[in-house]
């Protein structure tokens, strides 16, 4: 633990604070395109013309970032949401080539979970899977006067992010610290991120506020950015405690801002007051379809539970794939009866038709039919 030096404060105050932490997923491509994730490459080696955002390109969203996301949101005791989507989150930044993130915003993937640290419940208030955003290199520098000009690198863009938002329960530097911990223990053991802070696999975002002890008031929060280490969460922690004492104890009003921690100084600077927070404007992602997730991620549960066969389970609930042809068979040439038009747009070569075709079938089978065998049984009965 980080000694700071004692404040001498005239009223005794309680410590709120929250994380917001931003976990990287340990997939192999971007959440959005194919382009490999490898730290350390040269820089805008990794990148393509979906995660540079070029004009007219369209985003593919990458599966395994949302089973990361469902496997980290049962891991941390949240609901899953039957219906998420992804929203644009307008800013303007060097380093971000879109200048939108594709994040959510009012209906992330999950919801209401908690993590146990020291037999104390702290809250998850949600989970939500991102983009990153790039990296600025700021060069031709001396101690003295500072950077001269700044380079971007977009390797990172579009980088698979988890942001796992705690409610605000946390009540000291210490704590804060062992939750950071635990969660990173978590999400290391279930192998969806690698933890490794100081090459900014994890980062930190720290929500700092006081109020008199007893009152049940929450008082005005300050944001702190830039922290990545767990020293670096207890100093930030500690130093804003202490700035926001000293304000309040000499009759003045916190404002909230967001600070930016420096670690040469062990101090927070601010960066941007509430009037110069940015809108946001967020709506809905138009290029991506909203996510229907099931409740299968259940299976799982009863296995636990009671140790029965997965088979048994699997068609006990009714969640076995459809393969027996004969049975398909029927229901697609009764989907290619519905249908002449599509019939006829892919019989003169519009293969795009056959995707609606396929997508007739697996909702007429509620998806129980194998996409595979469809897909054969189509072509057989257009020959």
């Amino acid at each position: 633990m980080v000694q700071m030096p004692e404040t001498i404060s005239k009223t005794k105050y309680e410590v709120v604070i929250g994380l917001e932490v931003h976990a990287q997923l340990k997939t192999k491509t971007k959440i959005f395109c194919s382009c490999p994730i490898n730290f350390g490459a040269d820089p805008n080696t990794n990148v393509c013309p979906v995660c540079l955002g070029m004009p007219g390109v369209l985003p593919v969203l990458n599966k395994q970032v949302v089973a990361y996301a469902i496997k980290t949101g049962l891991s941390l005791n949240c609901g899953i949401a039957k219906h998420c989507k992804f929203d644009r989150k307008q800013y303007f930044y060097p380093d971000l080539p879109k200048n939108f993130q594709i994040s959510q915003y009012d209906q992330p993937i999950c919801k209401n979970g908690f993590l146990e640290v020291n037999n104390k419940k702290i809250g998850i208030e949600r989970i939500h899977m991102e983009e990153d955003a790039g990296k600025l290199v700021h060069a031709g520098s001396d101690r003295l006067h500072g950077s001269d000009y700044s380079l971007v690198d977009y390797n990172r863009t579009g980088t698979p992010l988890l942001e796992i938002v705690s409610k605000p329960d946390l009540r000291s530097a210490d704590e804060a610290r062992e939750y950071a911990q635990a969660l990173r223990s978590i999400l290391r053991y279930i192998d969806v991120c690698d933890g490794n802070l100081e090459e900014g696999s994890m980062r930190c975002d720290v929500n700092v506020s006081l109020r008199p002890e007893g009152s049940q008031t929450y008082g005005t929060r300050c944001e702190v950015k830039n922290v990545n280490s767990f020293r670096s969460l207890i100093r930030a922690v500690q130093t804003e405690i202490e700035r926001q004492t000293e304000i309040l104890d000499s009759g003045g009003k916190v404002i909230q801002e967001t600070r930016l921690f420096d670690e040469s100084s062990g101090k927070t600077i601010s960066m941007r007051s509430k009037e110069e927070a940015h809108d946001y404007r967020y709506f809905p992602e138009p290029d991506l379809v909203p996510l229907e997730i099931d409740a299968k991620s259940e299976i799982i549960e009863e296995l636990l539970t009671q140790g029965i066969d997965p088979e048994e389970i699997i068609n006990q609930k009714g969640l076995a794939q459809i393969t027996d042809t004969g049975e398909l068979e029927k229901i697609v040439k009764d989907i290619l009866d519905n249908n002449p038009e599509q019939v006829k747009q892919l019989k003169e070569g519009k293969e795009k038709v056959r995707g609606f075709l396929v997508g007739q079938v697996m909702k007429k089978t509620s998806g129980k039919a194998s996409p595979q065998i469809v897909n054969q049984l189509i072509s057989k009965l257009l020959n």
